[in-house]
């Protein structure tokens, strides 16, 4: 393998909208979410296994899940986990793991990968992801891998791209928020547009000139304290000044406003595994279907919906059509598929009625 790959894997969400199985003390991307007998982030971290020395895998997470990641990936090293003592979106996270590993290991190609995607086609993943380092060793560049759309979603952002470049690797003219239907239908029709699906690679030059371009005062925040990263008193640094950086994602800190940026359409299946609908859709092959995870289930007149347990239970639905049913301990949701986004204010009502122990 190739000791100059390193990967970030961002492990610090709460995964609000898969209530009530998600919560913060606890959430997804701990979770074996499709009952595979692997977490999301075992099953991330083993993916990126196949291509980057295990040693040079780094988990970033918020402060109060290191133990997790610890109990569920042991055979890591504790250096390798980079605890945020503060949430502050994506953009800060990244440019401090970034100057962690360019201190380490300035010939650094690094890829940052969300925990929670599901992606089955495993070795076009790595194919893919080898030729992005590939690319990027050689040019300064800011890469992503988009993903190839399969219906107008509105849910994602889209990356267009420079459709008259023959190369594997396309020049991105910009990128796009979340449409509206209509909108992304007419994405789709284009043909040069991808889904945002948050995989980024880049040599550590290259992304410390963007921050350096595109956000002097952050970068500074943090490339003040480099005498201080993987020391003994970075832990102490990161404490004092990580609470000072501006909340902002790394789409809209460097992405955005950077020229150099390249996309490689990706080969592989994927699914961002973001709402029970997303999770229905990676189990179910059609509409009719009920998927089902950790439970026994006897149906009649019921489909499309999402059934899940935390104990092996036997479910029983009549004349039941397209619902979220979740059991959590405590908490039984039931719930329309169809307001699947309203979730994320539901677990705050139940948090104003019932207490924060819910959430």
């Amino acid at each position: 393998m190739n000791k100059n790959y390193y990967a970030i894997i961002m492990a610090g969400g709460v995964g609000s909208r898969f209530w009530p199985v998600s919560k913060e003390s606890f959430p997804k991307q701990f979770h074996d979410m499709l009952g595979t007998g692997q977490t999301l982030l075992q099953k991330t971290t083993s993916r990126l296994e196949g291509l980057i020395p295990k040693e040079n895998i780094l988990i970033l997470t918020n402060e109060r899940y290191c133990d997790l990641v610890l109990e569920q990936l042991p055979h890591i090293n504790k250096n390798q986990i980079i605890a945020e003592p503060a949430m502050r979106n994506t953009a800060p996270c990244i440019l401090m793991a970034s100057l962690k590993i360019h201190k380490q290991n300035p010939e650094a190609v690094m890829v940052v990968a969300p925990s929670d995607h599901w992606i089955e086609d495993e070795s076009a993943f790595i194919s893919n992801l080898q030729s992005a380092f590939d690319f990027s060793e050689k040019s300064d560049v800011l890469m992503t891998l988009g993903i190839q759309p399969t219906f107008a979603n509105t849910g994602y952002g889209y990356i267009e791209y420079d459709k008259t470049n023959n190369s594997p690797e396309k020049k991105v003219l910009q990128f796009r928020e979340k449409p509206n239907y209509e909108t992304a239908k007419g994405f789709l029709e284009q043909g040069n547009f991808l889904w945002n699906g948050g995989i980024f690679i880049w040599s550590t030059d290259s992304v410390l000139k963007a921050f350096e371009t595109h956000q002097p005062k952050l970068y500074s925040l943090f490339a003040d304290g480099l005498s201080n990263f993987n020391t003994e008193t970075e832990a102490a640094f990161v404490l004092e000044n990580y609470k000072n950086a501006e909340n902002i994602s790394v789409d809209y800190a460097i992405m955005e406003p950077s020229e150099n940026v390249y996309v490689i359409p990706a080969t592989f299946d994927w699914n961002d595994l973001g709402t029970w609908g997303s999770l229905y859709d990676k189990i179910s092959d059609n509409s009719k279907e009920n998927a089902v995870v950790n439970t026994r289930l006897l149906a009649e007149n019921s489909s499309g919906n999402m059934v899940k347990t935390d104990t092996n239970k036997i479910i029983v639905l009549d004349s039941l059509d397209d619902f979220i049913v979740v059991e959590e301990k405590e908490i039984l949701l039931i719930f329309p598929k169809s307001k699947e986004q309203d979730i994320k204010q539901l677990r705050e009502r139940v948090k104003n009625t019932f207490g924060d122990q819910h959430i």
